[in-house]
């Protein structure tokens, strides 16, 4: 039989059909100012192949493309519209430890978001702190004066 097996490889027409895109969720921001602009966003990415859902926020100015697509790809034929767009560069507020850092507050991001910059979260943190105490440095300042610390009204 591994003669057989051995020619049968041969024979065999192998699939030349690539890999299936992971499923992913792509956020972009675009200016659209009209019902118009909307549908004419939505009717250029509803198109693309493998798109699942596409939801348009015109409030936050946001497309949120849901399916097997590559995200730029998805940029690009945005693009094609006319309007300006780029992938959304706003986090929520409150997954920021700083968001009144330099570069991370803007004005005109929707109203509980920021943009997603370095200076917005700690420094990384030194390894030999963190392991010997267990605590992050800004914790540790933050638990000074605390009612659950004990010892708060020695330091105060």
């Amino acid at each position: 039989m591994g003669a057989l097996d051995y020619i049968a490889n041969f024979c065999t027409v192998t699939s030349t059909k690539s890999k299936r895109k992971p499923m992913q969720t792509v956020e972009i921001k675009v200016k659209m100012d009209c019902d118009g602009c909307e549908r004419r966003v939505k009717h250029a990415v509803t198109a693309m192949r493998g798109v699942k859902s596409v939801e348009i926020n015109r409030k936050q100015s946001r497309v949120t493309v849901t399916g097997y697509v590559e995200a730029n790809k998805v940029l690009k034929r945005v693009k094609s519209t006319g309007k300006r767009a780029e992938f959304w560069p706003y986090i929520p507020q409150n997954l920021v430890y700083y968001p009144y850092a330099t570069g991370a507050y803007d004005k005109r991001a929707p109203a509980g978001f920021v943009r997603n910059v370095v200076q917005a979260f700690p420094a990384t943190t030194n390894a030999a702190t963190v392991s010997t105490t267990g605590i992050a440095p800004e914790e540790q300042f933050m638990s000074f004066f605390n009612d659950d610390n004990v010892h708060a009204c020695s330091i105060m």
